[in-house]
């Protein structure tokens, strides 16, 4: 399915969040126990099409651009937060009376999935998760390896005046170096993710869902602590040929979490879900079945 499919066969929707009402892309398809999927920076929800594609028989499948991203609203005036963006998913949740989950994260969503289970070892999540999938993420801060034009556009002032001057070809080179050899995305499927990445102004607003990285440096005590003392189901889904949090980061929470599951995908780069996504598809459903 292409971008233009993916956005027509969902939404978008008004919520209310603290601080204020957006409208935000919403796709919800299947039938089966709910399952939500994050997607991470600085893509959108149609990176788990291939995947949502083999789980719809089994499972309710739940997608959404986090703010910020893909085909949601993307305010220029605002504080972008995982915090925030967490507080997104379970307003979503309560609005599709979702009571019980299984939660699957990606990157930027990965870390958005580890604040919900903070919240649900803080008995501060409204519903339940039924346990969480993690792919390729900088999961433990010190060993995040951020791409150069990343902490470039992190920069305070500087990443705002970059954010005008990347091209698209600066932005597909930047993506295609984080897949591996043997999967490298086609000219066609860089260009409709940059073209999301633009819709809506988003260019924008890069360097502000950016500072996600300081704060994941700030809650990295309690965002650890939360992997490493899981309540429920815990796994990986991982590429190990990922140049920035690959087989570095899997080894790493091997040693930390005994009771990890992790399964190793050992010619995929940074993108599972596009990379391999019968393999993935196959993980997730295991992990929830």
């Amino acid at each position: 399915m292409d971008a233009d499919g993916w956005l027509a066969s969902g939404e978008r929707v008004q919520i209310e969040l603290r601080s204020g009402a957006w409208d935000v892309f919403v796709r919800a398809a299947g039938s089966g126990p709910w399952l939500t999927l994050l997607h991470g920076f600085p893509t959108s929800s149609w990176d788990w099409a291939r995947v949502a594609r083999i789980l719809e028989p089994s499972f309710r499948v739940l997608a959404f651009d986090f703010l910020g991203f893909g085909d949601s609203d993307k305010p220029r005036r605002h504080e972008y937060s995982i915090v925030e963006q967490a507080d997104l998913t379970e307003v979503l949740w309560r609005r599709l009376g979702i009571e019980e989950a299984g939660l699957v994260g990606h990157d930027y969503g990965a870390t958005v999935a580890q604040e919900m289970l903070a919240r649900a070892q803080e008995g501060k999540l409204e519903a339940r998760l039924k346990g969480v999938v993690l792919l390729n993420a900088g999961l433990y801060v010190e060993l995040a390896r951020p791409l150069l034009i990343q902490r470039l556009l992190a920069a305070p002032l500087a990443g705002h005046l970059l954010a005008y001057s990347v091209t698209e070809r600066a932005f597909s080179r930047s993506l295609s170096s984080v897949f591996s050899s043997g999967h490298q995305p086609t000219a066609a499927d860089l260009h409709e993710q940059w073209q999301l990445v633009r819709r809506r102004g988003g260019v924008a607003v890069t360097p502000k869902l950016l500072r996600y990285m300081r704060e994941r440096r700030a809650n990295a005590a309690r965002w650890e602590s939360a992997l490493e003392r899981p309540t429920v189901p815990l796994r990986l889904v991982w590429g190990m040929a990922d140049p920035r949090s690959g087989a570095h980061i899997a080894e790493h929470a091997r040693q930390r979490i005994p009771s990890l599951g992790i399964v190793a995908l050992d010619d995929v780069g940074h993108y599972p879900q596009l990379e391999a996504p019968e393999h993935v598809a196959t993980a997730i459903e295991a992990a929830f079945t």
